[in-house]
């Protein structure tokens, strides 16, 4: 436990580098070229609007009761793009609200940190802010993942601001690190274990690159865990997985950068090819210093699908896979910049400590889930956004790819020219329902150049009738920017 003297020194010095890092941002100049992730497709929503009975093709499942809802950044104030990162902008949530057959409103609605309040000339939104031993900053920025959990809407992000609670209008209710009970930083990527009903994490935080911590919220809304793990280099950690008995923790060569953070840039993580590549098998109430780390080829990790063991002790993970990350000096600093993802299967063995990979399919994709009724199970469907190279950064293919992982065959569903679908989440018909009998939905952008303006879908298919027309497509009459993270969040 370090003393308050070395608190004090650490805090001191600290400062004093974010100071020279604030200096350098002053003084970049915007670049010639349009930034990639705030022009084109990227080019942030001007204002928040609400609009009432949606344009409906097709037929909405009458089940759907509640609320599809997706975050991202969308900078309110033009942002300086020789500084800016496609992670750091401020977050706002797009919902559209499905009730008896009908879609009831489409709002958009900005996350209130202090910034974004004083901008708007806005009251600052109530709650706890945190603030890092190593800053006098709040750190209230949260534009990553958006989800219900224990009754309420949650907005989250990574190694930084608390999560925001939100009301079902999607307004910013407070920032709450769930009812004081959250010490350190939270995750863009919590996952919900099922059988217990609680929410497991693994959490970084710049300021402190010897340890990550495996969090768990029970399933009243309170933080019951917060175990240290010792690492090196400060890993970033965007997301974890879990199994009957384990917390998955991919400790990969993308770690914090000094020389980063010095030259003004707000996303100080690059890839790190000294960093050793693992994955951690933590038992979900062991303790830190128990945890089996097996190595793994350098590669990096945003998202798993799913994981689960086998009979044999071994335990089975697909994610999308990098070759790297944040690896290039000028695209690394502003967003993702990798140009070989492949969707894969590895296999951890707790015995050699050791991780074999397997490419399921070679198609660049992401953003994989499941049906997640069944995370740490057995499973046999994904389906992931394929990723295009060919034009814009951060952005799709026309279509959505289903993987049948029983019999090694997937199947497309196909939007046509012009129209980019962002992650699509599964949603089952009842809790009764067998695995992919449900409803896949989310938006995709149409930029039709014939269009007077560029649209976006709220789409919905049939999971098992996948390459078939929509079961129903909700128009929204304006863009919705490529974001990140969606969930629907039942009624």
């Amino acid at each position: 436990m370090p003393s308050i003297v070395e608190n004090l020194i650490r805090k001191t010095v600290t400062r004093g580098v974010l100071q020279v890092a604030a200096f350098n941002r002053e003084r970049k100049a915007a670049p010639q070229q349009p930034h990639p992730f705030l022009s084109g497709i990227h080019a942030p929503v001007a204002r928040e609007v609400e609009i009432q009975d949606l344009k409906v093709q097709g037929v909405i499942p009458p089940e759907l009761d509640g609320r599809y809802i997706r975050i991202g950044p969308n900078p309110l104030k033009p942002a300086n793009p020789a500084v800016y990162h496609w992670f750091t902008g401020d977050g706002m949530v797009h919902g559209v609200r499905l009730q008896g057959g009908r879609a009831l409103w489409y709002r958009n609605q900005w996350i209130r940190s202090k910034a974004v309040s004083a901008a708007l000339n806005e009251p600052e939104a109530p709650g706890t802010r945190r603030n890092s031993d190593d800053s006098d900053k709040d750190n209230d920025n949260v534009n990553t993942n958006v989800m219900g959990f224990a009754g309420k809407t949650w907005a989250f992000v990574e190694a930084g601001a608390y999560p925001v609670e939100l009301d079902d209008d999607l307004k910013t209710v407070s920032h709450n690190p769930f009812e004081g009970t959250l010490k350190g930083s939270f995750s863009a990527h919590p996952y919900l274990d099922h059988a217990t009903g609680e929410m497991h994490a693994i959490c970084y935080d710049g300021a402190d690159q010897k340890f990550i911590r495996h969090v768990v919220v029970g399933k009243d809304g309170k933080v019951r865990r917060e175990e240290p793990i010792s690492v090196v280099h400060g890993p970033s950690i965007h997301g974890c997985m879990i199994t009957a008995r384990y917390v998955l923790v991919f400790d990969l060569p993308v770690t914090f950068s000094m020389k980063t953070l010095l030259a003004g840039h707000p996303f100080p993580y690059t890839w790190n090819p000294e960093h050793p590549a693992r994955v951690g098998l933590l038992a979900k109430d062991g303790n830190g210093s128990d945890i089996i780390w097996c190595d793994v080829d350098p590669c990096y990790v945003f998202h798993a699908c799913n994981a689960y063991e086998t009979a044999d002790g071994k335990v089975i993970v697909d994610v999308a896979a990098h070759e790297n990350m944040f690896a290039t000096p000028t695209m690394g600093t502003q967003g993702p910049d990798s140009r070989k993802v492949a969707f894969e299967r590895w296999t951890i063995d707790p015995t050699s400590k050791r991780v074999q990979r397997k490419v399921i399919d070679t198609q660049p994709q992401e953003f994989p889930r499941c049906d997640e009724r069944r995370l740490g199970q057995t499973y046999r469907y994904a389906y992931a956004m394929p990723i295009s190279y060919a034009g814009e950064e951060g952005v799709s293919e026309t279509h959505l790819i289903k993987h049948d992982l029983q019999t090694g065959t997937r199947q497309i569903h196909e939007f046509g020219a012009n129209r980019f679908p962002g992650e699509f989440v599964f949603v089952p018909k009842s809790a009764a329902a067998l695995e992919d009998e449900g409803w896949l939905m989310g938006y995709v952008i149409n930029t039709a150049k014939n269009a007077v303006n560029e649209t976006t879908d709220l789409v919905i298919l049939n999971a098992q009738d996948f390459g078939g027309s929509p079961q129903a497509v909700i128009t929204i009459p304006h863009r919705i920017p490529p974001g990140f993270h969606g969930n629907w969040v039942p009624s």
